[in-house]
């Protein structure tokens, strides 16, 4: 008979369960798994009001003080990873629950990054679902990593990751954060900007700096102003506000008017949009659009002849 209840939360992948061996623990749990996410605080009461055990995934579900204090059998709450922002640990502490962590392998963050680098510039995605649809020739014209500027916002662990894999594809790569020293810059062999300098110079930034008070709405309507037209933000660190709300949909209206005036482009939103699918929409022209685009671009090619869709 199963001594204790255990839950494992934000599972969307089913893989839980898989990926690990819990015949070592079956005869003591009640393994409950909850593949979609339980929602907001009351609902995570609910549903965890009975558990003693809880397996969060990273910053998934929150544990502030207000569910932590309303959870009265938890004794046991683990994190994948060894750092959870969300989770209220003097809260945990006071109440004799006992918070721990899972070292990770590899870093994950930096190859996804460049993945979404190379969907943003090469579109290969969205082509390979439109060819599985049935459709047979491609629409967008690819553009190369190689003499693109790669801004990187945090040059810590995973940023200078993410900057040396860039400079492998041959970007540019320059550098800014609060803390950054040109000193750090010159051990990793990047340049050093300020921080107007690194949203204006970059034709691709990512964001590899922990969510904080001072790294809150660090990115704000000022700073996408900046911004070249056709430059992209990747953001693969965790945390919702990096970017502030209000700005996200500035950066709608931005690029639509954007591409309206530099291409003369057909493509517009509501400056009140704030949709992710109406910056896909954006991001993926019709053929005479990205011609007339790829056409306009200096980067395009480095000797003057024109360059093929690839």
């Amino acid at each position: 008979m199963p001594r204790y209840r255990c839950a494992i939360l934000d599972d969307y992948q089913k893989v839980a369960l898989s990926v690990a061996d819990w015949s070592k623990v079956s005869g003591d749990l009640d393994i409950k798994v909850f593949n979609a996410h339980l929602g907001g605080a009351d609902k995570v009461i609910a549903a965890l009001a009975e558990f003693d055990i809880v397996c969060a995934m990273r910053e998934r579900t929150a544990f502030p003080r207000g569910v932590i204090e309303k959870l009265p059998q938890l004794k046991l709450l683990i994190t994948t990873g060894l750092r959870n922002a969300s989770i209220d640990t003097a809260a945990a502490k006071e109440r004799g629950i006992v918070v721990c962590g899972t070292p990770s392998v590899g870093s994950p963050t930096s190859g996804i990054a460049i993945g979404l680098m190379l969907e943003l510039t090469r579109r290969i995605g969205y082509e390979n679902a439109r060819m599985k649809a049935g459709v047979l020739w491609q629409t967008t014209i690819g553009m190369d990593l190689e003499g693109l500027t790669l801004g990187v916002l945090g040059l810590g662990k995973l940023g200078a990751r993410t900057a040396r894999i860039g400079q492998a594809f041959g970007m540019k790569v320059i550098a800014w954060s609060q803390n950054l020293t040109p000193e750090k810059c010159k051990e990793i062999g990047v340049g050093y900007v300020g921080k107007e300098d690194l949203f204006r110079q970059s034709d691709i930034i990512t964001i590899h700096v922990v969510l904080s008070q001072r790294t809150r709405g660090l990115i704000g309507a000022k700073e996408l102003g900046l911004m070249k037209p056709t430059a992209y933000i990747v953001n693969t660190s965790r945390g919702p506000r990096r970017i502030s709300a209000t700005s996200q949909s500035r950066t709608i209206a931005l690029i639509s008017r954007a591409w309206s005036k530099i291409f003369g482009l057909s493509s517009t939103v509501s400056p009140s949009a704030s949709s992710i699918d109406e910056i896909d929409r954006l991001s993926a022209p019709s053929p005479r659009e990205a011609e007339r685009a790829e056409r306009w671009s200096p980067r395009r090619c480095s000797a003057g002849s024109r360059a093929r869709p690839r």
